[in-house]
């Protein structure tokens, strides 16, 4: 069974494509279940205060749901659709984030971590945010919000754990202590990950979360779902077969999927 857990559209700005685009394209390559997963909206920076195409106005959230539900009975018997969040945690505004968490039926909920403060680390226009900044207190700050969200019980998996590496620049100290930290806690609170394959095309030019912490993850019986975060069409499934590789390598035998926020896994 093919699946692809992570996926973006139109709605959050900087994705292209309408949300049946991407069930389309699921079905002609044949997967069995899309997540339709876009990002929720900001709570912690004001519109004016944005980037231009940060993430999907508040508005737009209920529309979003309403959009796949219907997606899910158009193409009921083609491909299974699943409702899916990527929802950003931000220490300080847990309830908030659990008000729209508890407003709508998801299937699951990714817990990811963008933003250290106002500043997202994920974005390409803000890399110099890294300019004259510690790195190594940068990942402490970082993985210590990745154990906060996973402490929170808000969200079934962890989306690209070790995502402060993605363009690259990183402390001189290793932070292996810092990585199995975050680990232990996701194994704690009876969380899964994701393997996240949009690294490859990216600076970091390696997998969400590389060899080493995922078998690590393997080591502290953590399940794993799978996804290629795209935000175009056409990359769907992107890298996904290096991923299921990638997990076979690690011990993996088995992926999750989620559906009202149950786990259901299956083997690859």
């Amino acid at each position: 069974m093919r699946i692809d857990y992570h996926t973006h559209h139109e709605r959050c700005g900087h994705a292209v494509g309408k949300l049946e685009d991407y069930v389309l394209q699921g079905i002609r390559s044949g997967l069995a279940q899309i997540g339709l997963s876009d990002h929720m909206p900001l709570l912690h920076v004001k519109p004016e205060d944005y980037y231009p195409e940060m993430a999907m106005p508040m508005e737009e959230l209920p529309r979003y749901v309403e959009e796949v539900l219907e997606l899910r009975e158009k193409y009921r018997g083609q491909i299974d659709i699943r409702l899916g969040l990527e929802g950003d945690y931000i220490e300080g505004y847990e309830e908030p984030i659990r008000a729209i968490i508890e407003a709508y039926p998801w299937d699951y909920v990714i817990g990811s971590v963008h933003f250290l403060g106002t500043w997202d680390i994920t974005d390409y226009r803000q890399t110099a945010g890294w300019e004259g900044r510690d790195r190594l207190r940068t990942y402490e700050q970082y993985y210590d919000a990745v154990i906060k969200a996973a402490r929170t019980g808000f969200y079934d998996y962890i989306g690209h754990i070790d995502v402060i590496k993605r363009f690259g620049y990183a402390p001189e100290q290793d932070v292996t202590h810092l990585e199995d930290a975050a680990l232990q806690a996701v194994a704690e609170a009876g969380m899964a990950i994701e393997l996240n394959a949009s690294g490859l095309r990216l600076p970091c030019a390696e997998m969400f979360p590389g060899p080493r912490m995922l078998k690590r993850a393997h080591e502290l019986g953590i399940p794993v779902t799978i996804g290629s975060d795209c935000h175009q069409p056409e990359r769907l499934e992107q890298y996904l077969p290096e991923a299921r590789e990638a997990l076979r390598e690690a011990g993996y035998s088995q992926l999750l999927t989620f559906r009202d926020r149950k786990r259901f896994p299956i083997p690859f």
